[in-house]
């Protein structure tokens, strides 16, 4: 068995630089395959931190009565926080958030002036309330109309005001995933269809060869075999490739997605997962380079 399995790797290996030109094409064509497949895993990269990004600037805000007691806004605030769809809940005193107000304001003569000569601050503290989930808003802002406990104290929350931009970004999420996967599995089948019929290139190109392996009792598992490894080793050499080419692209593309998405380092996480990275293209290429010789064999040993 360990034989016939290295005369395998062997004859794999020879077959592979033998026919070098159809090799390197075949290599060249794994190479865009595997670089469209490791920009679709970088681009789900960027739309999670892109959505993370508007999940951030997205919350609603709990109005309180101005003679609702501190104490008693601090127990809905811990209470807030004890749920599990809560990810913040952040108390603005009224006289922080007079503070805020005029430092918003303060180029703007006219509103400093009428704050300044207001004899009270007509303001209210709020609690600005973050979810772990944008989907679960809508049962926030319910679980503040639905307690009579709460309402007392509660003059308004802003839930309606940002409901649509909250419905919109489940969308986006929602079409991003499903988007993304779908695409996935469409360029991953174009690619096996693709590289599957250049090896069937190097095989008809090695026609006569199979034949006479037949014709002296080899059997299929030693005629496959071969071009099975050299899909494997076409699929090794492209995932290394795709990952050298991808590092300079990704370096200077780095600055400009900076200015799209804020915080987003896209260079430094491609060297941050480089070994994770090249363990997916790795067992990619190996799939796609094993798999469709394996088939592309197969069908024509059957003929």
């Amino acid at each position: 068995m360990f034989t016939i399995l290295s005369r395998i790797i062997h004859f794999g290996f020879v077959s592979f630089w033998r026919n070098g030109w159809l090799s390197t094409a075949t290599v060249a064509i794994m190479v865009l395959a595997l670089s469209v497949l490791l920009g679709l895993n970088l681009f789900s990269f960027i739309t999670e931190q892109a959505v993370t990004s508007l999940q951030d600037k997205i919350d609603i805000s709990v109005y309180f009565k101005s003679n609702a007691p501190e104490d008693q806004i601090l127990a809905i605030k811990r209470s807030l926080e004890s749920l599990s769809e809560v990810k913040s809940a952040d108390y603005i005193s009224r006289d922080k958030a007079l503070e805020i107000f005029k430092e918003r304001h303060k180029d703007e003569a006219t509103i400093s002036q009428a704050i300044n000569e207001l004899n009270s601050n007509p303001l209210q503290a709020s609690l600005e309330v973050k979810a772990k989930d944008p989907r679960d808003y809508a049962s926030l802002a319910q679980y503040f109309s639905d307690s009579p406990n709460l309402s007392q104290y509660i003059e308004s929350v802003s839930y309606s005001k940002n409901r649509v931009v909250i419905e919109r970004l489940n969308s986006i999420i929602r079409n991003v995933t499903s988007g993304g996967l779908l695409l996935t599995f469409a360029l991953a089948f174009i690619a096996a269809l693709v590289i599957f019929n250049t090896i069937r290139l190097a095989i008809y190109s090695n026609r006569e060869e199979i034949g006479i392996m037949r014709l002296v009792g080899a059997s299929n598992s030693l005629v496959r075999g071969p071009y099975v490894v050299e899909g494997i080793i076409g699929g090794v050499i492209a995932a290394v490739f795709s990952m050298v080419l991808a590092a300079p692209v990704l370096y200077t593309l780095s600055p400009y997605m900076n200015e799209f998405v804020p915080n987003l380092n896209l260079f430094r996480y491609f060297y941050t997962h480089v070994f994770s990275l090249f363990g997916y293209q790795l067992l990619l290429g190996v799939l796609l380079g094993g798999v469709s010789s394996f088939w592309a064999v197969r069908r024509y040993l059957k003929h």
